[in-house]
This record gives structure tokens, C-alpha cells and sequence, in this order.
């Protein structure tokens, strides 16, 4: 099991935003720790783009503050596990598309997203922030075929980045944080 000893970058801030305590529909509307809502855990159904929408304002003031605190956007990674991956998907390639690189670590899109709307509509030729995307090969939560079709759509349009499996579930390992850690380090140096 890993922990966030494990994630310690002596040169840069690391910070660790925990999700709103929300109703959630699939546990029947009971209280429960989601950066979003959603109808069902499925990849075929719409995103509740009212409360992803919400949550990328909020995660996007928390960006604002610390570009305000002189952190350069192309010094900041945005990322998460499960359904913080994908609220960093959403935040970084519909809104922060400057930023230094995204990770996803057992993470999903919805098949339909607005994510992947906006992607098709991009229109800058700039390039997209690279993508460092992980999945369990024994996620029972984060399907690995839904994973993989997340990754194949963003890379359809234009995100380049890297897709590997792990012998896991719905987790973190260390061998896979080690991955991150090192694919961080080279996208943000020491300066």
C-alpha cells in the first residue's frame, strides 16, 4: 500500500484537495465524499456536467491562488485517483490547458463527456499537456476497458501521453507511484 510519504517532491508543493461531502446518486443519495455526482457507474451514461462544472470553478480558483503565490502554470501538474482523475481530466483539457501535464491514475471519462466535446472543438494549435494515465488490471470499480477507451478517445484528439497497467485493483502501488514520481520529475525539474 502506498501513502503520501510515498509522493514527497523536495522541490516542489504537493497538495492534496479532498472532494465535498455531496449527495450521490448511485449510493442511492446518501451522503458520501465525490468530486461529482452521477447517475450511475457506468461509461454510458451523460456526465452531470452541473456538478463537474461546479467543482472544476472551485478546483480552478485553487489554481488561480497559487499562480497568484508565483507558481508559473508551466510548473503545475494536475491529477488524481478514480473519480479525481477524472476531474483533473476535466479541469486540465477544458480549462487549464497550459499546465504542465496531467495524470489519471484508475480513472474514466464517460463515453459523450463535454470533455471530450470540447476536445473536438479545440482550435488552438498549441499542444495539449501530456497525459501519464494508470489502471489496475483487476479494477472491479474503473473497468480496465473503460480505462483504455478513455485514454484511446483523448489520444484520438490530440492528448499524447502514456497508458500502463498494473497487476492491482481500485489502488495505488508503489511501483506505480514511482512511475508518476519520475514522470513528474521530468516534467517539472528541479531549477
Amino acid at each position: 500500500m502506498a501513502s503520501r510519504r510515498d509522493f514527497h517532491f523536495p522541490h516542489a508543493k504537493v497538495l492534496y484537495p479532498t472532494a465535498p461531502r455531496r449527495p450521490y446518486t448511485p449510493m442511492g443519495g446518501a451522503m458520501s465524499s465525490v468530486w461529482f455526482d452521477r447517475m450511475q457507474i457506468s461509461p454510458n451514461v451523460p456526465d452531470h456536467t452541473q456538478s463537474v462544472d461546479a467543482m472544476c470553478g472551485n478546483l480552478s480558483a485553487l489554481i488561480q491562488q497559487e499562480v497568484a503565490n508565483g507558481i508559473p502554470k508551466s510548473r503545475i501538474i494536475i491529477g488524481g485517483f478514480s473519480m479525481g482523475g477524472a476531474m483533473a481530466l476535466h479541469l486540465a483539457y477544458r480549462f487549464h490547458r497550459d499546465v504542465a501535464g496531467v495524470f489519471a491514475l484508475s480513472s474514466f471519462i464517460n463515453n459523450g463527456s463535454a470533455l471530450y466535446k470540447e476536445l473536438e472543438s479545440f482550435q488552438d494549435n498549441s499542444p495539449l499537456p501530456p497525459l501519464f494515465y494508470c489502471q489496475g488490471e483487476k479494477d472491479n470499480i474503473t473497468h480496465p476497458d473503460w480505462a483504455q477507451n478513455t485514454f484511446t478517445q483523448l489520444s484520438s484528439l490530440g492528448v499524447q501521453g502514456t497508458f500502463t497497467k498494473y497487476p492491482i485493483y481500485h489502488e495505488l502501488n508503489k511501483a506505480e507511484l514511482q512511475a508518476l514520481k519520475t514522470w513528474i520529475n521530468g516534467r517539472i525539474p528541479e531549477s
